[in-house]
């Protein structure tokens, strides 16, 4: 499984949600609380609308579309249920954050 660098510690702080490209995928990093860094695929699953636009609010991540809601700790759907982010393996090397985006399809479900 091959790492990428996507951006340091520094760049993400807890509480925040930034988009990335990495190896052509658009993915979403979360900074969760007590350094946790969650990586979930970047396009909404809806309508592949950037969730990097949407907001981060209390645990979820809010497309800004149509307010599609996903926990932002497992990429598991809130509103609605039935549907989830993929999840992309991510490491903490030094202040680095490296992400893997090899085997992970992201989710799509139309309009």
């Amino acid at each position: 499984m091959t790492f990428h660098r996507v951006c340091s510690l520094d760049d993400l702080w807890e509480g925040e949600a930034a988009g990335y490209q990495v190896d052509g995928h658009d993915v979403l990093l979360v900074a969760l609380p007590g350094g946790v860094i969650q990586a979930f695929q970047g396009l909404c699953p809806h309508q592949d609308i950037a969730l990097a636009e949407g907001t981060l609010d209390q645990g979820m991540i809010v497309c800004r579309a149509h307010l599609w809601q996903f926990d932002a700790a497992s990429g598991e759907g809130v509103n609605p249920k039935e549907c989830s982010l993929a999840r992309y393996p991510v490491r903490v090397a030094g202040e680095d954050i490296l992400v893997s985006v090899e085997g992970v399809v992201p989710v799509r479900v139309g309009a």
